[in-house]
Order: structure tokens, then sequence, then C-alpha cells
């Protein structure tokens, strides 16, 4: 598992780029605020999007723990939106993480620690960032 711990900390270093797809089994199961589905091509697929669709991804690790089979990190997720005024989002949240016995990533959670009203808001009123009372 320390292996995989440190293949992910470089990851979200490159975040979007070079991603290390062969860590997740064929069949990962991904779940998000926004969107739930399983497999390494819809995986791929949706880092594809963010690579393609939103300016100056990054992903700021901030902390990443394992426990057996279980890695959680926190982190925050940023990008510019590509709208004419071109907002700023800053996403707070952590993933939790399930190996097999394999050492193959079986299901990736992510919860955000603020609400989708939020992300939403901060399209529209830049100064709205992230408020604990936001969930």
């Amino acid at each position: 598992m320390t292996e995989l711990v440190q293949i992910l900390k470089q990851d979200y270093q490159r975040f979007p780029q070079d991603q290390t797809y062969d860590i997740y089994d064929r069949e990962v199961f991904f779940q998000d605020p926004l969107t739930k589905f399983k497999g390494i091509d819809r995986y791929r697929k949706m880092i594809g999007f963010i690579n393609t669709w939103f300016i100056d991804p990054q992903l700021d690790l901030h902390d990443i723990s394992q426990s057996e089979n279980t890695i959680v990190t926190r982190w925050t997720l940023s990008w510019t939106t590509p709208l004419p005024w071109k907002p700023r989002i800053s996403i707070p949240g952590w993933s939790e993480l399930q190996a097999n016995d394999r050492r193959l990533i079986v299901s990736h959670i992510d919860r955000w620690d603020c609400s989708r009203l939020n992300v939403l808001q901060q399209h529209f009123f830049p100064l709205h960032k992230f408020k604990q009372n936001d969930k």
C-alpha cells in the first residue's frame, strides 16, 4: 500500500496530466456529488473532460493516510471556468479509496466540504468562497 500512496501523491502533483490509470481496477467504482459510475474507461474520460474544458486545473493534496486497504486524502480542487469573466473555482474535499488484495483501487468516493450550490455561486459571485455553513 505504501507504493500506492506514493503513486497517488505524484498523480495529485501532476493532475490532470499523466495520471497512473493502471493502479485502478478495470471496474473501479467512482462517486462524487455530481456523478456515479463504474469502469476505468469512464474514469479516464472524466479526467480527460477536466483537462479539456477547465483552465489551469489544480489538485492540492493537504493530507494522505492509509489504514489497511483504505486510503483517505484531503485536497482542494481548483480551476478557472472558461466563461467570459473567467471565475476561479475552489472545492475543498476528501476522497476515500479502497484497494483490493492485488493493490488495485476498486472504489474512489469523493466528498466535498461545500455544497453544489456553493460551487455554482462561485461562478457568478467570485468572492463567495467556501464557508463551513455552505454545506
